[in-house]
């Protein structure tokens, strides 16, 4: 598995460690948060000013899963929607520039329903979404053909949640010796 994120998802090995050592410290806290998405978008992203100047990015973001039925040996698919509200400005950015319908991408983000009130009945509506916001949030787009930049097929920004962005430091001893 290791080995897997390694060479699929370009991610050094120090990336992966720090990824873990957060992991084990969400976990240490006993709660977690976290939405990991593969997916393709549905549509064009949609960037909305916000009252206070900063753009928030709204995608929606289709996963699938298909199967062999055992009774009529059909090949069945299932298609799942989420919607994504991004807030981090460096990522809503990369989103306005680069993706369009159909862009395949992989998020990290946070599972939140907010509630709002429906104009046209006055009923309380609910909708729960995907947010990529502050830290430890992030977007990675997995296809060269919708970027404009030609200096690879990946771009991404990661935000770290320990102090400090201590996930920048020099973790050369973790190099040594590899365990496995």
């Amino acid at each position: 598995m290791i080995l897997y994120l390694l060479i699929n998802y370009d991610i050094s090995f120090k990336e992966l460690i720090n990824k873990f050592i957060y992991l084990v410290q969400i976990i240490m806290a006993g709660s977690l948060n976290k939405v990991q998405l593969i997916g393709r978008l549905g549509a064009d992203p949609d960037i909305k000013q916000m009252v206070n100047g900063k753009n928030v990015a709204r995608l929606s973001i289709a996963t699938s899963q298909s199967w062999k039925d055992k009774s009529s040996g059909e090949r069945k698919e299932k298609t799942e929607w989420h919607r994504v509200v991004i807030f981090n400005e460096g990522l809503v950015n990369i989103v306005q520039q680069y993706l369009k319908k159909g862009a395949n991408v992989y998020i990290e983000g946070q599972l939140s329903t907010r509630k709002w009130k429906d104009e046209a009945s006055g009923q309380d509506k609910y909708s729960t979404e995907v947010v990529l916001q502050g830290f430890n949030s992030g977007l990675t787009m997995l296809d060269n053909r919708n970027s404009k930049s030609s200096d690879g097929n990946l771009v991404s920004e990661n935000k770290s949640s320990l102090p400090n962005n201590n996930m920048n430091q020099d973790t050369s001893d973790l190099d040594d010796e590899i365990p496995f």
